[in-house]
C-alpha cells in the first residue's frame, strides 16, 4: 500500500512538473533601444507572442514575423538581426496632405495622430518636422534611404504607395529588454 501511495505521489509531481515546464517556455523579450527597460515584443518558445501589450500567435521565418491575433488580424513585421540587436520594421500608413494627386511619394503624407513626412524634389525630407536630411529612393526594392542632417544614423524604409495612400515600413532598433 505504501508503494502505490509513494507511486501515485511520484506520477503526480512529475505530471506537475511537466505542465510547469511546458507553460514557461523561454521567451526573447525584444525594447526599443531608446526605452530598454519596457518590453515591447515578447516571442515564446510556445508559439505564443505578445506585441504592445496585446496577445498574438506568431511564426518566425529568417527575416519577417507574422503575428495573428485573436479575431484572426495578421501583422507582417520584416526583422534584420544585427548581432544581439535587432531592427525591427513597423508598420504605419499615411495620407497624402495635398491638392490633387501624389507625384510619387513627392509632398506632405501625415498619420491620424500628427505623426509626418515631407519629401521634396530636391530629395530633401523632414520627418515630424523635427529631423531633416536627404533621401534616396530605390524602386527595385521599394525602399526609402533617410540620410539625417543631425548626427542619427541613416535609416533604410521600406514604403508600397497606392493612390493617395503612403504606407511605410519603419526601423526601429530594438535590443534584448532588462
Amino acid at each position: 500500500m505504501k508503494n502505490s501511495v509513494k507511486s501515485v505521489v511520484c506520477t503526480v509531481l512529475i505530471v506537475m512538473m511537466m505542465n510547469i515546464c511546458a507553460c514557461s517556455g523561454k521567451a526573447e523579450e525584444w525594447a526599443y533601444i531608446h526605452e530598454p527597460e519596457t518590453m515591447v515584443l515578447s516571442l515564446s518558445d510556445n508559439g505564443k507572442a505578445i506585441y504592445k501589450d496585446v496577445k498574438y500567435k506568431y511564426t518566425k521565418t529568417d527575416d519577417h514575423i507574422e503575428l495573428t491575433g485573436k479575431d484572426g488580424e495578421k501583422l507582417d513585421m520584416k526583422y534584420v538581426m544585427d548581432g544581439d540587436k535587432m531592427i525591427l520594421y513597423e508598420r504605419s500608413t499615411y495620407q497624402y496632405d495635398g491638392e490633387g494627386s501624389p507625384d510619387g511619394i513627392i509632398g506632405v503624407w501625415k498619420q491620424d495622430n500628427g505623426w509626418s513626412f515631407q519629401f521634396t524634389e530636391q530629395n530633401t525630407f523632414a520627418e515630424e518636422s523635427i529631423f531633416f536630411g536627404h533621401y534616396l529612393v530605390n524602386e527595385d526594392d521599394h525602399s526609402i534611404k533617410l540620410m539625417y542632417d543631425d548626427p542619427i544614423e541613416d535609416a533604410i524604409l521600406y514604403y508600397e504607395l497606392d493612390g493617395n495612400e503612403l504606407v511605410i515600413d519603419y526601423p526601429w532598433p530594438m535590443v534584448k529588454a532588462e
